[in-house]
């Protein structure tokens, strides 16, 4: 960090000097919103108004940057509450607190809102200066049946700002992150949406032996088995073992001498996480070789999170832990197009039916060996149904790795670029 407390870690070329620190209620008309009472009577909306009227809903969904606002407020409503016809700064006051807020849409603002009148800074700069700041406001919200921030504490909020070039230039660099933020989550959530729905198309409903959709060149009905046909072994952990010798052999460090321990948050569909919490050494884990995955092996959480798939097929070996039921398989291309059914509405919806009649949310070994499987009947599908959905998943994980870089990155720069 700077040593100067008044100058940035990381500055652009050509700015130099002191940032200068002003209250919040020096550089901009601070008012609070205002809402129609009671505000359940409905003659306050109307859906062909042109003014939305915002919720903490809709800062959440989208992230403080309003393009769009389901609700639409009355000219009655509009009456009581105050409405915005261009852009502004807003910092949310209540429920969620001290979430930055731009308006890119007429809105009618409720008083869970302050809105940055006649602003004397660059407006995105300042809203990202509140986004660092966003963690700090929970200190200050005054407990009751929900968290609420008093606007005299925004108002008399010090902050340090730089002259308008470098506000302007400091804001334009966030705003490009924040579109390239957008832009792979756009992606990501279309990929995902697309998946979903082939999900639903490429595997057979309930009853069905065809599924809707299906590659050019296959017509014959998808055959159903038993999952513990399609296995060589169905098994978990048991407790005793994890008490008796696992547990206090689990180290925090990885080596040539250990292997990954698998805990149920480590698998999700195709994607495998070898950088576990605890590993376990080698000359253990071999003294367990039910659990030990060494061939394509299914899995399956059987405590906490039910529902959730994975599949093995990496060439490192890996200890499983005990939440998890371990479903090696007799034939490695059924694996993909089984835990894709699985993920399937239809597969999620038999998991519901497993545990909800149990207090718990578990499931046996017994219960997984019964889970009954649609194949199609030719390897050349399974394998070509399974590669679909596994390039769906490289694209969408590439996505996400994006989004996570970036977010990291503006992370860092907002520790850094700011005082």
């Amino acid at each position: 960090m700077s040593l100067d407390s008044n100058v940035p870690e990381l500055r652009f070329k050509g700015f130099s000097g002191k940032w200068y620190e002003k209250e919040l209620d020096e550089l901009a008309e601070i008012v609070r919103g205002a809402s129609p009472r009671p505000i359940e009577d409905p003659k306050w909306f109307d859906a062909k108004s042109s003014v939305g009227w915002l919720r903490i809903r809709d800062v959440t969904e989208q992230d403080g940057r309003i393009h769009h606002l389901k609700q639409r407020i009355s000219k009655l409503g509009q009456e009581k509450t105050r409405v915005l016809h261009e852009k502004h700064l807003l910092l949310s006051i209540a429920a969620s607190v001290g979430k930055p807020v731009v308006n890119y849409v007429e809105t009618g603002v409720h008083d869970g809102f302050l809105i940055f009148k006649k602003p004397t800074f660059q407006l995105e700069f300042m809203y990202q200066w509140l986004k660092s700041f966003e963690p700090k406001w929970q200190q200050y919200g005054q407990p009751g049946s929900q968290v609420n921030l008093n606007s005299d504490i925004v108002k008399n909020q010090k902050v340090n700002v730089p002259v308008e070039p470098e506000q302007t230039q400091i804001g334009n660099t966030f705003q490009k992150l924040d579109n390239l933020i957008n832009q792979h989550q756009q992606k990501h959530d279309k990929l995902s949406s697309i998946k979903k729905a082939m999900l639903e198309k490429m595997f057979p409903k309930q009853g069905k032996t065809i599924p809707e959709i299906r590659f050019k060149g296959f017509s014959e009905e998808w055959e159903e088995k038993q999952l513990d046909d399609l296995c060589n072994l169905i098994t978990k952990q048991t407790g005793f073992d994890y008490s008796a010798t696992i547990k206090p052999s689990l180290v925090r460090t990885k080596s040539s001498q250990t292997f990954s321990f698998i805990q149920n948050k480590d698998f999700s569909g195709p994607n495998i996480n070898l950088e576990t919490d605890f590993f376990i050494p080698c000359e253990v884990a071999n003294k367990y070789p039910r659990i030990l995955i060494d061939v394509p092996s299914v899995l399956i959480s059987i405590s906490g999170k039910i529902g959730n798939v994975g599949f093995y097929q990496l060439p490192e070996k890996s200890l499983v832990g005990g939440a998890v039921g371990i479903c090696k398989l007799k034939c490695a291309s059924d694996g993909l197009v089984i835990i894709h059914q699985l993920l399937s509405k239809v597969g999620q919806e038999y998991f519901q039916t497993l545990t909800k009649s149990s207090s718990h949310a578990n499931i046996t070994v017994e219960d997984i060996r019964l889970i009954k499987i649609k194949l199609p009947p030719t390897v050349k599908e399974k394998v070509k149904l399974g590669e679909y959905f596994n390039q769906l998943d490289v694209l969408i994980n590439q996505h996400q790795q994006q989004i996570t870089k970036l977010k990291n990155i503006k992370k860092a720069c907002l520790r850094k670029m700011f005082v």
